[in-house]
């Protein structure tokens, strides 16, 4: 089983395609694992020319998970206001972002393009701030800058999101099935997503991943003042009708990075919906073969 360590922490990986090709390394979002970045979506990457390298977060799928109960999201929320450095948690975004690295360190790719959604996108713009030695180029996908004012969710969406854990395969199903018609554009399959969350579920499901995962958000604070610095290319892109990080948190992303190019698909939520993979892929492409280096 092909594995990176970052200290005690393992992150499982797979990769598609020929390692002497430019690497793309893809990042998934909160809760999610690295299969949901779908083969076929792979195989449009692949085709164009790209290595593939998609791996499981912390937490999630086949990599370490954390001990201990994560923090509650009301403590969270009550924190909010306060020096996010003060907050109690098992780690941060900047964590993640390493773990990003020894999945590069552990497959010999000295420098790659990134690709990161929602919280992925979190962590690949963590990546250019702290590891720029390290990518190509940066593609952050319905994402946001870390600063409360952008990005938030839409009040009328928590208020049905359901926030019960899981206690079966049923539920877990139920309630994912849930919270990605709440969130996802009008092309979302209820079906299909019935099928891959059962199959992420008997993967290897964690009912902390989330909990931890949304601290480490918290915790890891704003990055805007630092993208100003980041001289990597950067593509945002972002679907207008996303209710769960609104479109104020793309554009602040591509407001902050310098010569950064915001595209914005009208019939996207928050979602990597099929019918759109080969437009995002083209965009992810062009921008990639684009960059000076690749």
């Amino acid at each position: 089983m092909p594995e990176a360590s970052n200290g005690d922490t393992t992150l499982y990986y797979d990769t598609m395609g020929s390692s002497d090709n430019p690497t793309i390394l893809l990042i998934m979002g909160l809760g999610a694992q690295m299969v949901a970045f779908r083969e076929e979506f792979c195989q449009l990457l692949v085709d164009a020319g790209f290595h593939i390298v998609r791996f499981d977060n912390r937490d999630v799928g086949l990599s370490s998970k954390t001990s201990g109960t994560p923090p509650a999201l009301q403590e969270l929320l009550g924190a909010q206001g306060q020096d996010p450095s003060d907050l109690n948690v098992p780690y941060v975004l900047s964590d993640m972002s390493d773990d990003a690295i020894a999945v590069l360190d552990a497959i010999g790719v000295d420098k790659a393009h990134l690709v990161g959604v929602s919280m992925g996108g979190m962590i690949a713009q963590t990546i250019v701030i702290e590891h720029p030695e390290r990518i190509l180029s940066l593609t952050s996908i319905m994402s946001t800058t870390g600063n409360p004012e952008v990005g938030a969710a839409k009040p009328e969406l928590m208020m049905k999101m359901p926030l019960s854990v899981p206690t079966s395969k049923e539920e877990a199903i139920a309630n994912s099935v849930e919270t990605f018609r709440l969130i996802s554009g009008p092309h979302f399959d209820p079906e299909d997503h019935a099928n891959e969350t059962a199959e992420t579920y008997d993967r290897n499901w964690n009912p902390n991943a989330q909990g931890f995962q949304i601290a480490a958000i918290f915790a890891s604070g704003d990055r805007t003042e630092a993208l100003r610095t980041v001289e990597i290319p950067t593509l945002v892109i972002h679907g207008r009708l996303d209710p769960l990080v609104q479109i104020s948190g793309g554009e602040a992303t591509a407001s902050a990075v310098p010569n950064s190019k915001l595209v914005v698909f009208d019939d996207m939520g928050h979602d990597l919906p099929e019918v759109l993979w080969a437009d995002i892929t083209d965009e992810i492409i062009n921008h990639a073969q684009t960059t000076p280096g690749n």
